[in-house]
């Protein structure tokens, strides 16, 4: 049962966490136990420095005491903004010693977000990395009120601040070393007095509106659904996890958080955004998750630089490929395919010793799913909400489905399908006994999602005849055309998205007469490949208005095509001259698209595609992150797909 962890840990080899029931409790134990055993790694300045539990614990100490100096009390929140970090893992941690919240803000959010989080929580410290991130909290001056310390880490640039709310992290931990100098035996009993029961993570919800909400997670509640998850996809000292999805979200909570302090999974932490892949190469990890943007920008980076190679190693690419998807679907794996390719590819990409991988977040598109399993990377697609503690799904390995998201963790788990219709498709509900404790000041927000004990997920699916859950789309978002016949706009999107040219795509042709289709270009990609084929080009907008970019898509959208049922067809489709951003609120931090947002802002444009306009002539300004702004004056083209292929014109400059 999930909510039964004795059997769990003693058969797994984890701490009793009925007495350990709180992540504080837990390093502390560690350190006592396996002190001189590494806990964590950072990469700075290009060397793997190295954390052992002791050392975690020391710093975790000391943390908590300062935040004591600093007058932070049980229940209230501290929020952590910036780069995954070392820092950030034990500040987290040090909060819940003092049996306050941590409150993860995403470190991309922008100005509205981070004002509204900070003051909405009363959010007195925040833990910020560096100068970026104290630029941004500086910035908002009186719209953070609450506001009294801002703690960082890393102290280049800092030198130039005078503000008094800041303050070194070097200086934090000095103020706790005084304290227990002074106090000898405060920590300890500050650590005995945590509770499993204490709320000790506020998790903000990626939503559809600018005010996310924060779930409430409680300590032992965490510890007992991440014993539950490795019951079925165990992890010990002797695994390798790389973080590299933000913190703030639930799943790097129970990965790099959870599974980290639980099993004893060593976390390491890259440099930077830029040398994620080369650091993640280093560790060569035995277990990585990954969001399915991320396997599908990974996907069309090995098919870009495939295109790049030698006409022989073409050749190979393409032979390993099919006899490894030949293999694939028979259950088995090609020996061939892994001597001419896989292997190779494996270790280039750092995935030699993957034991077990996941996507979680939004929905992966079965091409890329069967590209990874044929390349021999243990994937696994699982599944959850924020509310419900992350996954509470996965496939079990040796049954592993493309086309679903596995079935739960234990019987304890209970999910089922309400309101189906003819063909056994309904809302997903689920209920176990780790799931949150409401909404933090959101009683009303709570009482509407749960509901006799049930969280109700907004999610379409169903369960197929071996016991697998199928997610279809959120409801919300299933379509139907006028004609009657319905699709799911991620579906098709998803298999778009298997194209190493196509970043982004959004489907349209709810109650209309067929479909249509507005793709994001990869422009990384495809300004390689047009510097290849000697195709001038100054910007994104420029680079996806040319008319050779045009005929390569429509290559792609008909490839696609003929994947599909004759009614889930796109009829028509143009480049968008942008790229959707999250920023801008057409896309959620987890990349889901936002449908209502860009049915508000690309209104115009939708309106004349099915007006039957081959040409629309686009005249906006784009606002980067910087508060940059650029004018766009473009005319996009409408690729009429009905014509056949031998009749087609070409597209005209």
């Amino acid at each position: 049962m999930a909510g039964s962890n004795t059997a769990v840990g003693s058969s797994m080899n984890l701490p009793d966490l009925t007495v350990n029931d709180t992540l504080v409790k837990l390093v502390a134990l560690h350190a006592r136990e396996h002190g001189d055993e590494i806990a964590l790694r950072e990469k700075d300045f290009g060397i793997w420095k190295t954390f052992t539990w002791s050392e975690v614990n020391h710093r975790v100490r000391a943390f908590a005491l300062g935040l004591t100096k600093l007058g932070v009390v049980p229940g209230e929140v501290v929020a952590l903004l910036g780069d995954n970090r070392p820092d950030w893992l034990m500040g987290e941690v040090a909060t819940h010693a003092l049996r306050g919240l941590s409150l993860g803000i995403y470190r991309d959010a922008l100005d509205e977000e981070v004002a509204y989080l900070i003051t909405y929580a009363d959010v007195k410290v925040v833990f910020a990395e560096d100068e970026e991130q104290v630029d941004k909290l500086l910035n908002l001056a009186e719209r953070l009120p609450t506001l009294q310390h801002i703690i960082y880490s890393d102290p280049r640039g800092m030198r130039k601040y005078s503000d008094p709310r800041l303050l070194p992290a070097a200086d934090l931990v000095a103020m706790g070393e005084e304290l227990h100098r002074q106090q000898p035996k405060l920590y300890d009993q500050m650590v005995a007095a945590t509770k499993g029961t204490d709320v000790a993570i506020l998790c903000t919800t990626s939503g559809t509106t600018s005010n996310p909400k924060m779930a409430m997670l409680q300590a032992g509640s965490l510890i007992r659904h991440v014993a539950s998850y490795l019951s079925v996809d165990p992890k010990g000292p002797e695994d390798e996890y790389v973080s590299v999805l933000p913190m703030s979200w639930i799943m790097e909570q129970v990965y790099a958080v959870g599974m980290g302090i639980v099993s004893r999974m060593r976390v390491n932490f890259v440099e930077e955004a830029e040398t994620m892949m080369h650091d993640f190469r280093e560790i060569g990890p035995s277990f990585v998750l990954f969001a399915p943007r991320l396997w599908e920008a990974i996907a069309a980076d090995v098919r870009a630089r495939m295109m790049d190679s030698s006409p022989f190693k073409q050749k190979m690419f393409e032979l390993g490929m099919k006899l490894g998807l030949e293999a694939l679907a028979q259950g088995k794996r090609s020996a061939v395919a892994d001597w001419i390719l896989f292997r190779a590819l494996r270790d280039r990409l750092g995935f030699t010793n993957l034991k077990s991988a996941a996507t979680g977040g939004a929905a992966l598109g079965p091409d890329t799913f069967k590209f990874f399993q044929a390349l021999g990377v243990p994937l696994r697609q699982i599944y959850g909400q924020t509310e419900t503690m992350g996954a509470y799904t996965v496939h079990r390995a040796g049954d592993v489905d493309f086309d679903t998201v596995g079935v739960p963790f234990d019987d304890g788990i209970q999910v089922k399908v309400i309101d189906p219709d003819q063909n056994g498709v309904g809302e997903i509900v689920t209920s176990h006994p780790n799931m949150f404790a409401g909404y933090y000041r959101n009683e009303k927000a709570t009482m509407g999602d749960v509901r006799d004990g049930w969280m109700h997920t907004g999610d379409a699916g169903f369960f197929d005849k071996k016991g697998h859950l199928v997610i279809i789309d959120r409801i919300k978002d299933i379509a139907t055309t006028a004609k009657g016949d319905r699709f799911s706009p991620q579906y098709i999107e998803n298999k778009l998205k298997f194209s190493p040219y196509v970043a982004e795509a959004v489907i349209l042709g709810d109650k209309r007469e067929y479909l249509s289709a507005m793709i994001c270009i990869r422009f990384s990609i495809l300004s390689k490949w047009a510097e290849k084929n000697r195709i001038a080009f100054t910007t994104y907008a420029d680079l996806s208005s040319r008319p050779e970019v045009y005929e390569l898509l429509r290559t792609e959208v008909e490839r696609v095509n003929q994947t599909l049922p004759e009614h889930q067809r796109i009829a028509k489709f143009l480049l968008l001259y942008k790229e959707l951003d999250a920023d801008d609120g057409e896309l959620t931090r987890t990349r889901k698209v936002r449908r209502s947002v860009i049915a508000d802002k690309y209104g115009t444009i939708i309106e004349s595609i099915y007006a039957g306009q081959p040409k629309i002539d686009v005249d906006t300004m784009i606002t980067f992150q910087d508060g940059t702004k650029q004018r766009i004056r473009t005319t996009l083209t409408v690729i009429d797909l009905v014509p056949t292929t031998a009749t087609r014109q070409p597209v005209a400059a």
